[in-house]
């Protein structure tokens, strides 16, 4: 119950910033707003506000739109041709190509902005909790025992340049493999210098060939540390940045075959790290609604008909033709949009039902 109830807040939450996004800047372009949905299938309850807009939660939890006037559906795959001059001010299709562009990247960009909000308050107020440079343990048989490191032992140097946190050390450690580095050390209130040869490690085959150096050490001691309102919003969008790329470049590993595409993950996937991620707080969980909220911008910004990043391939076509696709040509475009969508959702669907071992579980049934 504890991973749905998560699993639904976090959904609901995202989906809420996705299509408010769309809702937002439709109004302040003239567009009126039939329904906003939270949820797919019947209603299961709602109410209306002054502009006329249904607010409404429906029965599927797995989504959400936003319905426009003059939509022939939620997901703007046709126009009605049978409104008026009056009505057509307030279609979503009667206005301008700038206008509409601007409406469907609103969803998307409401992601991003979410998640840099999210991570702000995140870096300001709850803090990131950093390693000290303190040993915890060290390894039997590695170059840390072997020179004689203790656990509490403080590395306040390293080849006499200063450090304070284990990044610090574990940096300067990597890029001397099998070089002797000299380590001053706080033990019991005095300070000792040890020398340590790094153990070389080597990794990847051919051309992805790597060397590291290894120290044998894990942390012991952490400290939380809060930013600035300044500091943490400029690393809430390095972060935001960071993810998109790396994001990015797992889906292209995935389509070049580089990555194991059972990585993949769906709706399942995604309820059952709700909860986990709930279970160590309200910090963890934010992050993991920021870090959601950017792969689902990104996944509506892919080309795709029927997702908003297809809809702006439309709205590119038509600015370089002058004119809108045809009627058919669009209906076949969201037909096939559907396709692969749902396509998508049975694959990452069947992953997790392969990495939670239901499919060995009915086998040995049969077995």
């Amino acid at each position: 119950m504890e991973t749905l109830l998560a699993f639904l807040f976090v959904l609901s939450v995202l989906v809420f910033v996705h299509e408010y996004g769309h809702y937002w800047v439709a109004i302040r372009n003239g567009v009126k707003v039939e329904a906003f949905s939270i949820g797919f299938g019947p209603e299961l309850f709602g109410w209306y506000d002054k502009k006329g807009t249904r607010w409404k939660v429906s029965l599927l939890p797995l989504g959400g739109y936003v319905k426009m006037f003059g939509d022939m559906n939620p997901a703007s795959a046709g126009q009605r041709d049978d409104l008026n001059e009056e009505e057509r001010q307030h279609a979503f299709h009667h206005k301008g190509l700038m206008a509409r562009a601007a409406i469907v990247f609103a969803g998307p960009l409401a992601n991003f902005l979410f998640a840099i909000v999210v991570f702000t308050v995140l870096f300001a107020a709850v803090g990131q909790q950093r390693a000290l440079p303190v040993v915890g343990e060290a390894v039997d048989g590695s170059p840390a025992a072997v020179a004689g490191l203790q656990p509490q032992d403080r590395i306040n140097a390293i080849n006499g340049q200063p450090i304070a946190w284990f990044s610090e050390l574990s940096e300067v450690i990597r890029g001397n493999a099998g070089a002797p580095v000299s380590l001053s050390v706080m033990r019991d209130g005095q300070e000792i210098d040890i020398q340590v040869t790094p153990e070389a490690v080597t990794t990847g085959e051919g051309d992805d060939v790597q060397t590291f150096g290894r120290l044998g050490v894990t942390a012991g001691a952490f400290e939380t540390q809060r930013d600035g309102i300044i500091d943490a919003t400029g690393k809430a969008f390095s972060s935001t940045w960071n993810l998109i790329s790396q994001t990015l470049s797992a889906l292209g590993e995935m389509i070049s075959g580089e990555r194991d595409s059972s990585e993949l993950g769906g709706p399942i996937r995604i309820a059952q790290m709700s909860g986990e991620v709930a279970e160590g707080g309200i910090g963890p969980l934010l992050f993991f609604m920021a870090y959601l909220s950017i792969s689902l911008g990104l996944i509506n910004l892919m080309p795709v008909p029927v997702l908003d990043g297809g809809h702006l391939v439309f709205y590119a076509i038509e600015a370089i033709r002058g004119k809108p696709l045809g009627a058919k040509a669009q209906e076949y475009g969201f037909r096939l949009g559907a396709g692969l969508v749902f396509s998508l959702i049975i694959f990452a669907t069947w992953n997790d039902l392969t990495q939670l071992g239901v499919w060995n579980f009915f086998k040995g049934l049969v077995g």
